[in-house]
């Protein structure tokens, strides 16, 4: 085999393997979780259960985090007018990264109608990685505020993650860069996935370091038949 071909060969087993790693090691989990809610009105204590879904993207250094109810929770005995409800919320952070996000959104656009199930906008807020690896994002204490008076909603059924992320601090090294192969150490690659994920990119690695040694091979030789000739 010619060492041009032997140099495409090694090329697409480098994408193949890359594409592995990339199956192997998803920088999302995101699951619709129930949870149920004990909510503190002005007239009395409310419960309801909502589907929560919790998102994220990208976004410069961090993350845009999107809670969204499937559901309404508690109810008002009057009329809500348009712009009367303002809703928030936190987020608890575990896993590598501890602690909560705020998330809010705007006032309700449309009246909310007496004794019915107050419907939640979409709550965002950035997360900012303050360490590296998974990240889990569960439902936290609901607050709504509305003419004048305010409804706490917790939840008591002790929720799962709705969300899971893969991150990298800003400060840990540059972004998404991964750690220098070949320190000998075993925390040389970021545990943010299957440890297959990290074997696997490892293999990644040296492969490219091959295409690259056959390629200077190749040029080397190339240049010194020019030269001969």
């Amino acid at each position: 085999m010619s060492y041009r071909k032997r140099t495409a060969a090694l090329a697409s087993t480098a994408a193949l393997v890359g594409s592995v790693v990339l199956m192997a090691a998803p920088a999302a989990r995101a699951e619709v979780v129930d949870v149920k809610y004990q909510c503190k009105t002005p007239i009395g204590d409310k419960s309801a259960v909502s589907p929560i879904d919790i998102k994220g993207v990208k976004s410069g250094s961090g993350y845009k985090i999107t809670m969204s109810w499937q559901k309404g929770v508690s109810s008002s005995p009057v009329d809500l007018g348009k712009g009367s409800m303002k809703p928030s919320a936190v987020i608890q952070l575990g896993g590598a990264d501890k602690g909560t996000l705020k998330v809010t959104g705007p006032a309700n656009q449309a009246v909310v109608p007496a004794n019915t199930p107050i419907k939640i906008n979409d709550l965002s807020g950035t997360y900012t990685p303050k360490e590296s690896g998974e990240v889990t994002f569960t439902a936290g204490v609901l607050t709504i505020i509305a003419l004048g008076t305010t409804t706490t909603c917790t939840p008591t059924n002790s929720p799962g993650p709705s969300l899971s992320l893969d991150v990298t601090a800003s400060g840990g090294g540059g972004g998404d860069t991964q750690s220098e192969s070949g320190s000998g150490s075993g925390d040389s690659l970021p545990q943010t996935g299957p440890e297959d994920s990290a074997i696997a990119l490892g293999t990644l690695g040296g492969t490219v370091l091959l295409v690259g040694a056959a390629g200077s091979l190749w040029v080397t030789r190339r240049r010194r038949r020019s030269a001969a000739g």
